[in-house]
């Protein structure tokens, strides 16, 4: 029988998040969208009075703060009922809609930093200084701050209309990727016909059948193949929006551009990639142990997922995902645990793979309503981590929103990955503590590595891309198939080393990454894992003093930068030691599973 997707309608609505907290109905969507439009027209009559007066200032901030709430409201609505079948044309409408109101909206309240920055630096002093904007004194400073990169009213007004179209290339990206795109069907271990999916993709590659593992890489990327120019001319046209809105804001580069955005210097991001760097015989030597433990004459990519021990592989029914969750996050506290339960009683989740469903995985939801995870789950133990990953996001989103203000709730991804990523960290821990014998931890001992291998080494990898990408754009280059394909190979022979055969598919793997339409986002993945290394460590060994900082980090929102939260919880990441820590905790890894095959 064939094995194929399953329609939204026939999984158990238990299965299904329940996003009636945001809106009930669509009715109440329309009203919310009605009075937002209303909203709009208030500013004309504050744009010019901000600085005549405390009082005018904090009125006009908590109009624009209630624009943001309301668009964040109405657009994440919209996107998460698209997300639950990309399809469906009403919910491509919907999220149309809500996506323009939101560009009106930042032209209509993109005059309040040009304002404020054309006024007198002892005007603004005293606006910082009164009382009534004593909750907005953060925020005032962050304006200050980027004075340098604000443009004129009516040039950020332009900026501000530009935003739909900028959004061009990653949404036609997202309907190619995850509506139009059909790999087709492949045999399965039983020999049965299989659909082929971005989400069951992962599933095959760990298949301890060498010829399921090749038919499965070899038809996703055809798949991509034939879109090859498309792909690249979306994601030269990304890039050249990255390089145009950095110049328009006169930072030097794209790179500097996003990471002033979260206040993180540029050495962070150089030193991630020279301490990988380091650490690459590392994962050279991991590589010649996998080629060895699985019996093959050359290592080849499709490889480099399957577990090593096969005998040891694990599948976790959702319901007992949950549960081992659970246990291994009893070290951040009952409290913790009790939001935790919360999120898997209440319809937080969105579980199963349906047909049209949004790929892989996140964490969303609005400020007013509580956390939502969206999930692909497919029983394996990559999907437990997932569920531990995501579920860490939701909660970093839960502690904030019920700490901070409206403003503030919203962290930066640079501390967002720390949060997922300790999770899994305390997962795998858990897990290899209860090992029941030499085979088992040997495979788990193997996942984990594999997740260095992804996180730390893989989204390095990406990162050093999409500098490189994004140097090229702005050295004048364009960016075409071949060059693009050619740049990335040479950086998966570099990453991966002699060790693996690197099939010609490999190249066009940049064409099916979401992340590069969000650029120098990756990055923080790697930053993050050796960040909740350290963090994880402190907790396991100090106990609850440790957990106790770490749920005041969770709480922090954007009250202050990320390097700053970070060093409340008890990491300093603006050295290279955090990274070097983590990969050699990688390296001893490495060296006690080859003692164990």
């Amino acid at each position: 029988m064939s094995k194929t997707l399953r329609r939204r309608a026939d999984i158990d609505a238990r299965y299904h998040w329940d996003l009636s907290p945001i809106f009930a109905s669509q009715a109440e969507w329309d009203e919310l969208y009605a009075a937002t439009e209303a909203l709009l027209a208030e500013g004309d009559s504050r744009r010019g009075h901000l600085t005549e007066s405390p009082q005018n200032l904090r009125d006009c901030l908590l109009w624009a703060d209630k624009l943001d709430s309301n668009l964040e409201e109405l657009y994440t609505y919209a996107r998460m009922k698209r997300d639950e079948d990309n399809r469906e044309a009403f919910y491509q409408g919907l999220t149309g809609r809500a996506m323009t109101l939101a560009v009106r909206a930042g032209g209509v309240v993109s005059f309040v930093e040009p304002e404020l920055l054309a006024a007198e630096d002892d005007v603004l002093a005293a606006l910082s200084a009164s009382p009534l904007l004593a909750d907005f004194a953060r925020l005032l400073d962050e304006i200050i701050r980027r004075k340098p990169h604000v443009l004129s009213p009516a040039e950020e007004k332009l900026l501000a209309e530009s935003g739909e179209m900028a959004q061009g290339p990653s949404t036609v990206f997202s309907m190619l990727n995850d509506a139009d795109i059909k790999f087709g069907a492949i045999e399965d271990e039983d020999g049965q016909k299989a659909e082929l999916t971005k989400a069951s993709y992962s599933r095959f590659l760990e298949s301890p059948r060498r010829s399921v593992r090749e038919e499965a890489f070899r038809t996703l990327y055809r798949a991509y193949a034939a879109q090859k120019n498309t792909l690249a001319a979306l994601y030269n046209a990304s890039v050249k929006t990255d390089c145009f809105y950095a110049r328009a804001r006169r930072h030097p580069s794209a790179l500097v551009a996003a990471l002033f955005a979260v206040n993180v210097p540029p050495p962070v991001y150089d030193n991630l990639i020279a301490v990988v760097h380091e650490f690459l015989p590392a994962f050279y030597r991991y590589a010649a142990l996998r080629q060895k433990a699985l019996g093959l004459d050359e290592l080849r990519m499709y490889d480099l997922h399957t577990p090593l021990v096969p005998a040891a592989r694990a599948f976790h029914p959702y319901e007992e995902a949950r549960t081992i969750v659970l246990e291994a996050l009893k070290p951040l506290g009952e409290e913790y645990l009790a939001v935790l339960r919360r999120g898997f009683e209440e319809n937080w989740i969105d579980v199963y793979e349906n047909e049209g469903k949004t790929s892989g995985a996140y964490s969303w939801g609005t400020y007013a309503s509580h956390p939502y995870v969206l999930l692909n789950h497919q029983d394996t133990l990559d999907s437990l981590f997932t569920l531990a990953h995501e579920m860490g996001h939701a909660l970093h989103t839960w502690y904030s929103n019920s700490a901070q203000p409206h403003h503030y709730a919203g962290y930066k991804i640079f501390v967002a990955e720390v949060a997922s990523t300790l999770n899994e960290t305390l997962l795998i821990r858990h897990l290899l503590s209860r090992a029941a014998d030499k085979t088992q931890k040997a495979y788990l001992l193997n996942h984990y590595l594999d997740q260095f291998r992804g996180t730390v080494f893989r989204q390095t990898m990406f990162a050093e891309f999409e500098k490189l990408t994004h140097a090229a754009v702005e050295r004048g280059e364009s960016l075409t198939t071949e060059m693009l394909c050619r740049e990335y190979r040479a950086l998966n022979a570099l990453y991966y080393g002699p060790g693996v055969t690197l099939d010609e598919e490999i190249d066009l793997e940049w064409a099916r990454i979401p992340h590069f339409y969000n650029a120098f986002y990756v990055y923080q993945y790697a930053t993050g894992f050796a960040a909740a290394t350290a963090l994880a460590d402190g907790i396991l060994s100090e106990g609850e003093p440790a957990a106790r900082r770490y749920l005041t980090f969770l709480r922090g929102g954007s009250s202050a930068d990320p390097l700053e939260l970070l060093a409340i919880a008890g990491v300093d990441m603006t050295g290279p030691e955090p990274t070097r820590r983590a990969l050699e905790v990688f390296a001893a890894m490495t060296a006690e599973l080859e003692a164990l095959l």
